[in-house]
C-alpha cells in the first residue's frame, strides 16, 4: 500500500467497487468526491450506484453517496 496516498475514492456499480483515485489528504479525495457526485455521466448512467471515499490504511469509509435510480435522463 502507497502511504503517501491514504485516501482512495471507489465507484460501486452491479460488478464490484473500483478505485477511481488515489490522494495524499482527505481534501483532494473530497474534491474529486464531489466533482463526481455533480457528474451529469455518473448521475444518469444507471450502472453506477455510489461513491465512497475510504481510509486505506483502517478501510474506514469516511464519506459515501448513493446515486438515484430516478436520476436517469430520456434518451
Amino acid at each position: 500500500m502507497d502511504n503517501a496516498r491514504p485516501y482512495s475514492v471507489i465507484s460501486h456499480d452491479g460488478w464490484g467497487s473500483t478505485s477511481v483515485g488515489e490522494f495524499a489528504s482527505l481534501a483532494e479525495a473530497q474534491e474529486l468526491f464531489r466533482t463526481l457526485c455533480a457528474d451529469r455521466w455518473f448521475r444518469t448512467d444507471g450502472a453506477i450506484k455510489g461513491l465512497s471515499i475510504v481510509e486505506r490504511a483502517g478501510g474506514t469509509t469516511v464519506e459515501t453517496f448513493t446515486f438515484p435510480q430516478s436520476a436517469r435522463l430520456p434518451g
